[in-house]
């Protein structure tokens, strides 16, 4: 069995090919797309459950977690082939992309603005300008300027938000050394976990309900933890040299990585919300926690001591890779349910989110440990 590391010192460097083989298993799994649930299998609290499994060739959130994350395992590894799979699939796929006044459908975009470093053609750099702009001008946002999720669920933000635009817009402000747009994404992460940190545990609710003034069905859930945990390093990592990253926000990501420590189980894993551990554990948000918080540590942004915390979460994770590098127990596609019961109640099957996280935790750990020998 798989290793963890004690006391923060980083695992045994033996254990880097079986991390290597698991994120190519990962990988591998992504590329070859399926649906999700049928009618049948699917539950009656399941969201959209027969396009968000593995259809990797559907532009929306779930296919830009994945390409995200195949994008990052390329920049550690530079294995060519990578290379090659990102382009075919934009080719084939930069046609459904639409200005749609929802966040989600901007998450593949953010690999433009390294496909256009890595490759030259300015489709990539034009495209990724030109979406970036629409969005600061036409963004759906709250009296604040906090850009809500989507028209669709207008007056609300979410902590998905984080990752799923602000990613996109921080490389694009650094490709373009748009301070500007720079200071506009940190402005919104800050202002994100404003709204959403309980101040009793530090761990992020769902979404805020910016009309009502509430936390919604007030769920302190895994993944949505997780989107921030992992999104808040990549944006800081890519425009803190053109904007200042405020002491604020550096507090606050500190207190809501020790918060959710304290949900952590034994096995490394956490509940799907963190606050209910008679729910099932959810992999997809302890691998996307685990990966910020390795990413977070080579930055500076958190102690050393966190990372054994972080390879225990890997270790757990890697004990939900099936063979055919399918990650197991993930849940479906979860907007801000009606209650918290909801949220223990999704079905749980392989996504291109949940093998995207488990990916971006593997990747990050390869290239530490690449750094480090």
């Amino acid at each position: 069995m798989f290793q963890p590391a004690i006391e923060g010192k980083g695992v045994n460097t033996m254990n880097l090919p079986i991390v290597q083989e698991n994120a190519r298993k990962v990988y591998e799994f992504m590329k070859r797309g399926n649906a999700g649930l049928t009618r049948e299998t699917a539950s009656a609290v399941d969201h959209d459950p027969a396009s968000w499994g593995m259809d990797i060739d559907d532009w929306d959130w779930n296919a830009g977690v994945g390409m995200i994350a195949i994008s990052d395992y390329y920049e550690k590894t530079q294995d060519p082939e990578v290379l090659e799979y990102m382009s075919g699939w934009i080719t084939k796929n930069k046609h459904q992309c639409a200005k749609k006044d929802h966040v989600n459908y901007l998450a593949p975009l953010a690999i433009y603005p390294d496909m256009y470093l890595r490759t030259n053609e300015v489709y990539y750099r034009d495209t990724a300008i030109d979406y970036a702009d629409w969005v600061m001008a036409n963004a759906g946002r709250s009296g604040d300027g906090v850009f809500f999720h989507g028209a669709s669920v207008s007056d609300e933000v979410w902590a998905d938000t984080v990752f799923m635009a602000l990613v996109f817009l921080s490389r694009t402000a650094k490709l373009t050394s748009n301070m500007k747009m720079a200071g506009e994404v940190v402005r919104q992460l800050l202002s994100h976990m404003q709204l959403l940190q309980d101040e009793k545990t530090g761990v992020l609710y769902h979404g805020y309900h910016c009309v009502g003034q509430h936390h919604m069905s007030g769920a302190l859930w895994t993944r949505g933890n997780s989107w921030v945990v992992i999104g808040a390093p990549i944006v800081i990592e890519t425009i803190r040299e053109l904007v200042e990253v405020p002491d604020e926000l550096n507090t606050r990501y500190k207190r809501l990585v020790d918060g959710i420590l304290n949900y952590q189980a034994e096995n490394g894993l956490w509940h799907t919300v963190m606050t209910r551990p008679d729910f099932y554990q959810e992999t997809s948000g302890s691998a996307g926690v685990a990966a910020g918080i390795m990413k977070s540590v080579r930055l500076g942004m958190l102690e050393a001591g966190a990372m054994a915390r972080a390879l225990k979460a890997m270790e757990g994770v890697i004990t939900m890779i099936g063979p055919d590098g399918a990650v197991q127990g993930v849940s479906g596609g979860t907007p801000i349910m009606p209650t918290i019961d909801a949220y223990g109640q999704l079905t749980r099957y392989p996504t291109l989110y949940g093998q995207g996280l488990t990916l971006l935790m593997l990747s990050e750990y390869i290239f530490q440990e690449k750094a480090r020998t």
